[in-house]
């Protein structure tokens, strides 16, 4: 079964990607950890299965399914190698999902389906080195010349910047402060003047490509303008809202995969004579760890349906990442703990998914930053 069946529910949907990653991911979690591969091969079989245009319609090439069904791949590729599910959630939400939701005819009939099957994968680059969460003060400058514009720049902490083969980039096109002066364009990372930095050597996520990324006056056509000018900040945010609960579906994984080790574990480790699910202690952190995942489970899913209904949902798609991002870094922490001395060697796997889990709480936004918007749209009312 593919997940471009149409009639696929979000259960089969899980158990088929479930599968997947037990048997093409998971023999191989710690070698590629230790040497931070990316395993392109693996991307190519997660495209024919649908799952790199997992919400682009048939139309593009796509699987055609809705954010549940996104969410639930994610987190099932989560709790088996959080770095492939992040590599997943930023191709299909960020690159793929912004000429989805803001290109032109043109752009997502040359673009979508060459996303969608995994010959071509996106980067998304917006964050620079002196612009991280003040996205909209960004430097990169768009400018306008016969034809097209010239992009010159540096971006960082770009995920696929070494091995995607196009990005949208956000560029400084107009003189106005701030967000209204900010562009968006697709560019295919071959184009002259393009330079890849080097891959980062990261804490986790290892297996997930990240790398700066140099335009040196690069050369695009005005079909590479995405929307009007001026209007690349804006997409930015509303591309960023739906990263956001893929970024939620993410930790969930490893907050799952971090109770079902500790549960593993408790039963048959023994301590006094007893296993270690015998003592209150343990019991109680089980207790929380399960009740939290719960709730960060059903703020998630909330915030997808939102979504499948077309609902701007700003507040309610930062909710579910603060808490699931905060619930992941908890739950691998209390597993370690769990585990004791064991939890802190390489052959457990609990101390990856504390390592890997630190990045939901940064990336597509910090935990405060998610406050910051949260305490907005209450103040105003949303």
């Amino acid at each position: 079964m593919k997940a471009q069946q149409a009639s696929v529910s979000v259960e089969e949907l899980r158990e088929l990607v479930r599968e997947f990653a037990r048997r093409e991911i998971a023999p191989h979690v710690r070698a590629w950890d230790r040497d931070a591969v990316f395993p392109r091969e693996v991307f190519g079989k997660l495209g024919e299965m649908g799952l790199l245009g997992i919400m682009v319609p048939e139309e593009y090439g796509g699987a055609g399914l809705s954010y549940a069904h996104a969410i639930a791949a994610i987190e099932e590729l989560a709790a088996v190698e959080p770095g492939i599910a992040l590599s997943v959630a930023a191709h299909n939400s960020l690159c793929t999902g912004h000429i989805l939701a803001f290109g032109n005819e043109e752009q997502k009939r040359r673009w979508l389906p060459r996303l969608a099957c995994g010959e071509t994968l996106g980067a998304w680059a917006l964050t620079e080195p002196e612009s991280g969460s003040d996205a909209a003060s960004l430097r990169t400058k768009a400018r306008r010349v016969d034809g097209g514009f010239r992009l010159s720049g540096s971006k960082a902490f770009c995920t696929h910047a070494s091995v995607a083969e196009v990005a949208v980039v956000m560029a400084r096109s107009l003189e106005k402060q701030g967000g209204a002066g900010v562009s968006a364009f697709i560019v295919p990372l071959e184009s002259p003047g393009v330079v890849r930095g080097k891959k980062e050597d990261k804490l986790g996520m290892r297996t997930s490509d990240t790398a700066a990324l140099t335009l040196e006056d690069v050369f695009v056509g005005e079909e590479a303008l995405v929307g009007a000018e001026g209007e690349g900040y804006t997409q930015a945010m509303a591309v960023l809202e739906g990263g956001r609960v893929g970024i939620a579906a993410l930790a969930l994984g490893i907050a799952r995969a971090a109770l079902e080790a500790s549960l593993a574990y408790a039963r048959t480790r023994k301590q006094f004579g007893l296993p270690l699910a015998a003592f209150e202690g343990i019991r109680f952190k089980l207790a929380d760890m399960a009740t939290q995942l719960d709730a960060a489970r059903l703020l998630t899913e909330r915030a997808a349906a939102l979504k499948d209904q077309g609902v701007r949902c700003p507040r309610l798609a930062s909710e579910a990442k603060l808490f699931a991002s905060e619930l992941a870094v908890r739950a691998a922490e209390e597993a370690i703990q769990i585990h004791g001395g064991y939890g802190y060697i390489k052959e457990y796997p609990v101390e990856k998914l504390w390592r890997d889990a630190k990045l939901c709480t940064i990336g597509e936004g910090t935990s405060e930053i998610q406050r910051l918007i949260i305490s907005k749209e209450l103040l105003a009312g949303g």
